[in-house]
């Protein structure tokens, strides 16, 4: 997902975010859908189509907010925040799955949040407050945390959808579906000229697009393994991989620092597992 984003950011800097979250479902669908003629097709309920139904609003606004926060935000201050994920999913998960954390796994939870304070923690010599004040002034901050909160409530969904399916067959449909479905929004977002847009960047919209292959296929297998707050919380070690890739491709700064947030959300992560 790290490598993901570094290239999504990289296109970000000549095409608007729609194109480009289109472009990540888009190019990744031909691939996925490929998995359909080998696998079991497995007998839909009417709770499949009514998940998609909630599922389908849920990730496109995530998406468009996404691919903002990534366009308008070093990548090393707003990936981070999607490990806030797991904090939402204590409350989500057992809501939606009935699933409990325990102790150990709640503290491990909790630290990400230390780690976020961290992330600006230069600011601390102007009040204690201030490193969540600069996150709040930062917009694409802001957008990744609302993005973590989407996220805590759609990885629920997708466990129940593959429930009611398989991860493999939920894996090959619902990017090949979501992309189907986002693309009237692109053509009016883009007047309705795409093909440009779309082939100017095509050889690197492929590797985009195989990438996010291997982590829809990867994520969807994962969740029928573990509890979802468990497997989100390791998920999100790719944002120590997004940090880096902000200091070696786009040269961000205060990188130290974020490393060091980063790190304590990565420590949460091992307390969860441990």
């Amino acid at each position: 997902m790290a490598t993901a984003d570094a290239l999504s950011k990289k296109v970000l800097k000549e095409k608007n975010e729609y194109i480009v979250l289109w472009a990540r479902i888009g190019f990744a669908s031909p691939f996925l859908l490929c998995f359909l003629p080998f696998i079991e097709i497995p007998k839909l309920d009417h709770t499949f189509f009514l998940i998609l139904i909630f599922l389908i609003p849920l990730e496109t606004t995530a998406l468009i907010l996404y691919m903002k926060a990534i366009k308008i935000s070093p990548l090393s201050m707003t990936l981070p925040f999607l490990a806030l994920t797991p904090c939402f999913l204590i409350i989500t998960s057992n809501i939606i799955l009935g699933e409990r954390l325990d102790e150990y796994g709640i503290t491990g939870v909790f630290l990400t949040t230390l780690g976020a304070y961290l992330l600006n923690v230069k600011m601390t010599r102007r009040g204690v407050l201030q490193p969540f004040k600069a996150i709040l002034k930062e917009r694409g901050s802001v957008y990744m945390i609302i993005v973590a909160f989407i996220y805590s409530i759609t990885s629920n969904l997708g466990k129940l959808a593959i429930q009611h399916s398989s991860p493999l067959f939920f894996s090959a449909i619902y990017f090949p579906f979501l992309s189907v479905i986002l693309f009237p929004l692109i053509l009016w977002k883009n007047n309705g000229k795409i093909r440009q847009p779309l082939s100017s960047h095509f050889f690197l919209f492929i590797i985009i697009g195989l990438v996010i292959v291997f982590s829809t296929v990867s994520h969807f297998f994962a969740v029928t393994l573990i509890e979802v707050p468990y497997f989100i919380s390791v998920k999100r070690t790719s944002l120590l991989f997004g940090i880096l890739y902000g200091a070696i491709l786009f040269k961000e700064k205060n990188i130290a620092e974020r490393l060091i947030g980063g790190v304590v959300m990565i420590a949460g992560v091992f307390i969860i597992l441990l």
